[in-house]
């Protein structure tokens, strides 16, 4: 259906008939609820430190032993929160905080090659979305601090990190 077939289907629904299409909708469907639930309570920083306490328990488990270190956990949490409109600082600061408990996690931990890859990616995609939305000032610290270690530990793809931080200039 197309959204103009979906229009004059909506403009010829009385208001009751609208509203029991969307309480339908929401019942049926969870990500109808959760954008729902998200629109007219956002708790915004709440949802960030619980991603935040999940990340971290990726890397540095409580209840196991093995961290599974999955960097898909993380863009998981990132992509649900560009679904939901969240702030782009938030996002920003989510994607900051997995690459810094990674970079913890590098430092104690032998980890394939593939990690750094990993990391790589996720690099690029932090310099990017703060680019896009201008945010630099607010990270740079941050960002600089990522590099640095990137660099100061010698990571594999060492020029890829410095080819992704040559967005920003």
């Amino acid at each position: 259906m197309s959204k103009r077939a979906l229009k004059t289907y909506l403009s010829q629904l009385s208001k009751a008939d609208l509203e029991e299409q969307l309480l339908d909708l929401y019942n049926r469907f969870p990500e109808v609820k959760t954008y729902y639930d998200f629109v007219f309570n956002p708790k915004e920083e709440k949802l960030v430190q619980e991603a935040k306490a999940k990340i971290s328990n990726e890397y540095f488990p409580l209840k196991r032993r093995r961290p599974k270190a999955r960097r898909s956990v993380a863009q998981k949490f990132i992509k649900h929160f560009l679904k939901l409109g969240m702030e782009p600082h938030l996002i920003a600061d989510v994607m900051c905080f997995n690459l810094e408990i990674a970079q913890t996690f590098e430092e104690e931990r032998n980890v394939p090659d593939a990690f750094y890859k990993s990391m790589l990616n996720s690099f690029t995609e932090l310099i990017q979305y703060i680019s896009l939305h201008g945010l630099l000032p607010n990270f740079k610290e941050r960002i600089v601090k990522i590099y640095t270690i990137t660099q100061d530990k010698n990571w594999l793809y060492e020029e890829g990190f410095a080819k992704a931080l040559d967005i920003v200039d």
